[in-house]
Parts: C-alpha cells; structure tokens; sequence
C-alpha cells in the first residue's frame, strides 16, 4: 500500500509538472495556430510568436517566481500558502501584461490576442480572489482553455464534442492531482474552474 501511494504522489507530481498554470497559455497558442485559420500564417512567424509567448509566459514568470521563492527560502508547499502567493501572481501579471501591449502594438491577430488576455485575467481574477480564499490556478488555467475552446467552436463554428471531453478529462486528471498532493480542496478547485472557464469565454466573446 505505502508503495502504491508512493506512486500516486509521484504521478500526481508529474501531473501537476505538465499541466503547470504557465504552459496552458503556450498550448492554446499553439493550437490556434494550428487548427484555426492562422495556420496559413509564414512559419517564421509562427515560430517567433510562440518563442514570445513562451518568454513572457513561462520562462520570465518561472524563474521571477523560482528567484522569489529562493530568496526567502520557502520549499514550493511553502510557497503555496495563501499569503505567500500574491508576489507570485503581480509577478505573473506583470510578464503577461507586458506580452499583451506587444501583440496589440504590432497589431498581432485578435484571437492570438484573446487567449493571452483570457489567461491574464485568469491571472488577475485569482489574484483578488485569493485576497479572500485561496484558489487553484491549475484548476484556473485548465478552465480557461475549456472556456475559450466553447467560445472559439462558437467563433469558427465547429463542433467542440471531442476537444471538450478530452479537455474535461483532463481537467478531471489535473484537479484530482492536486487534491492527491494535498494543495487544494474541492471548493477551491472548483473556484478556479469556474473562475479559469468565465475569463476564457469573457476574453473570446468580447473580441
């Protein structure tokens, strides 16, 4: 049993490893870029926008919130209390404020720009959400990608069905991982769900 529950931890590590909050913003991009019109786009760009958006998505916010986090010495079980996540998120709002005025800038497509506005507010809704109540921002993110892939198969009009259930399963995945780790309840994954599914719907509808 000690063994088996060893191996559930370990996956469930592994899990939360790559469905972490920072990539999903990178994985809508790429699959817009893949599956919507803007797969006609040169590959030069395509590749330059995904570069940028990795830079200000992932790695700044990876290794602002990692400096952070050594600096005072925190383990990340440490870092995940409520009080001590507030840096984390200005730190992350800040790289993806800073990516949204570039796209808008250089007149990226709308829709480039919906999925990383959707993922700031996601960003920002957690943030003073967990002013009161901590919220899981992997329930937040995975539910910002079901939000827009609705809002997108209304948008190019497609139908959803298979993306959907495969992104509920792996929401389900996701969640069940974090609970297994003991970094979440149910009512705060199920905040961050609702939270992450209203910002993606809201950033796509209002494009």
């Amino acid at each position: 049993m000690d063994k088996l529950n060893k191996y559930l931890i370990l996956a469930a590590q592994i899990v939360s490893i790559i469905f972490t909050p920072w990539y999903l913003p990178l994985l809508g991009f790429v699959l817009l870029l893949t599956f919507s019109y803007l797969n006609v786009l040169p590959w030069q760009f395509k590749l330059m926008m995904i570069g940028l958006v990795y830079l200000f998505t992932v790695l700044m916010p990876y290794w602002s919130v990692y400096v952070y986090r050594r600096v005072n010495g925190w383990t990340r079980h440490e870092m995940s209390q409520k009080e001590r996540r507030i840096v984390p998120y200005v730190l992350s709002i800040m790289c993806y404020a800073a990516l949204l005025y570039i796209m808008q800038t250089f007149h990226m497509p709308s829709f480039t720009i919906a999925v990383i506005a959707g993922a700031l507010a996601v960003q920002i809704a957690c943030a003073l959400v967990n002013l009161w109540i901590k919220v899981s921002t992997h329930a937040a993110a995975i539910g910002g990608i079901l939000g827009s892939l609705m809002a997108f198969s209304l948008v190019f009009a497609f139908d959803p069905t298979r993306w959907l259930c495969l992104t509920i399963l792996v929401a389900g995945v996701v969640c069940t991982s974090r609970m297994i780790l003991r970094q979440h309840t149910l009512t705060e994954l199920g905040l961050g769900l609702l939270i992450g599914v209203m910002c993606g719907w809201g950033a796509v509808g209002f494009l």
